[in-house]
């Protein structure tokens, strides 16, 4: 018989001041974003701050190898939790959502559960995963990949940033090299709250997006090598300038994207020029191009496709042409039944819910390897993130986290 509790609602106040709480933990002067890099004193200062919440609430608090922070309420049955939670590492100008919400979503959906003195059957446990963004450290979602056994922790440790940081040691330098072994316990079911970040459910006019997968995704960096030269005295005719190749690659990637329309996106994110100076015709070039499609057959076209031009237009510059794989994932399916328990409780909320896939890559999908997962979106105005801009209206914030909270009451309850 089910535990249910229709009328119990989360803390809007709260959540909301832990949120700005949070937000300072890194704060980008002069702007609402944060810069609290994976792995940094910033985001040792975000942790230290949520564990602080974490064990004010009595959870039981464990560190894995990886860094991966985990609180859990105990429930009054035996076995796996029903897990939610999220990251709060950022980009170098991110926001105070993307991630932060989840993680801090959960903490008061579990804080929620305690004042209301109900017991569950199943526990309760919200994640902070290390390194989901890939921003100082690839690839991204780290933390969340160790912790379901798709990469070993070994592995992991060993990863450098630019400057030649690896994992292990930063995690030693902020103290959050923890002993919990990895891979984590796998839960009995895995909900992420998270912003869109995008501008899908505010064009539509919804509050609730319910994700039914995530988008695959593919990163390669193209390094072009030509040749450094005067650029007053060297004619047109005899250049071999990498730029020119990268120009065109650049364009050719949004054309294609736009040719292929359906989910198809494509981004040249990063270009950097070697000796990046205004009157040297470049030795080399390296850049970025990051697409993605929902659809895994038709991504891997686009991106031989990209390559076979990449390759053309380099070879008729005299240039050589190397590319590596940055990152790659498969797009993921989510749970059809916790995709449809989140679409039921938003409608009984009094919502509209919106179905849509990810965009963004995004913790719930490496933990849909091992459990039943599924996401929530609520609206980011303008369709902004990774962007000191980026905002969700606190109303929407708090309608994300009630159908989070009985979500999980839902689960928690199930035998």
């Amino acid at each position: 018989m089910t535990r249910f509790v229709p009328d119990l609602e989360i803390d809007g106040e709260r959540l909301l001041t832990r949120l700005e709480a949070l937000a300072e933990c890194g704060a980008l002067t002069g702007t609402a974003g944060c810069n609290r890099l994976a792995l940094t004193d910033a985001d040792r200062e975000g942790r230290d701050l949520v564990m602080s919440w974490m064990r004010d609430l009595g959870l039981a608090v464990r560190v894995d190898a990886i860094g991966n922070v985990v609180g859990v309420l105990e429930g009054t049955d035996p076995g796996p939790p029903v897990m939610t939670g999220s990251h709060i590492d950022t980009v170098r100008t991110g926001g105070r959502y993307d991630g932060c919400l989840g993680v801090l979503a959960g903490l008061e959906v579990i804080e929620t559960v305690v004042m209301s003195g109900v017991r569950l059957p199943r526990s309760l446990a919200v994640a902070v995963f290390t390194n989901e963004e890939g921003a100082r450290f690839a690839p991204d979602m780290l933390g969340s990949l160790v912790y379901v056994g798709a990469m070993p922790v070994e592995s992991a440790l060993e990863i450098t940033d630019a400057s030649r940081a690896s994992v292990g040691d930063e995690l030693e330098r902020i103290g959050y090299r923890g002993a919990t072994h990895c891979p984590g316990e796998v839960p009995s079911a895995f909900v992420e709250l998270h912003i869109e970040q995008g501008p899908v459910l505010e064009r539509e006019g919804r509050t609730i997006g319910v994700v039914t997968g995530v988008q695959g995704i593919s990163w390669t960096e193209l390094v072009l090598s030509g040749q450094s030269n005067h650029a007053g005295t060297t004619p047109m005719g005899l250049r071999r300038d990498p730029m020119v190749p990268a120009a065109r690659i650049a364009v050719f990637v949004r054309e294609m994207s736009d040719r292929r329309g359906g989910s198809q996106v494509g981004t040249v994110g990063a270009l950097t020029a070697n000796p990046n100076l205004v009157n040297v015709v470049p030795a080399s070039v390296r850049m970025t191009v990051d697409l993605r499609n929902t659809d895994d057959e038709v991504l891997a076209v686009a991106r031989a496709e990209m390559l076979e031009y990449a390759e053309r237009v380099c070879e008729a510059e005299s240039v050589r042409l190397e590319d590596s794989v940055l990152a790659a994932s498969d797009s993921v399916r989510f749970d059809d039944g916790v995709v449809e328990l989140i679409g039921n409780v938003a409608i009984e909320q009094g919502h509209q819910p919106w179905k849509l896939p990810s965009g963004a890559g995004h913790d719930a999908q490496m933990l849909a390897r091992v459990c039943p997962t599924a996401m929530i979106f609520v609206p980011s105005r303008d369709g902004l993130s990774h962007n000191p801009a980026e905002f969700t209206e606190p109303d929407d914030l708090v309608a994300g986290a009630n159908v989070l909270l009985h979500t999980l009451l839902r689960l928690a309850n199930q035998p």
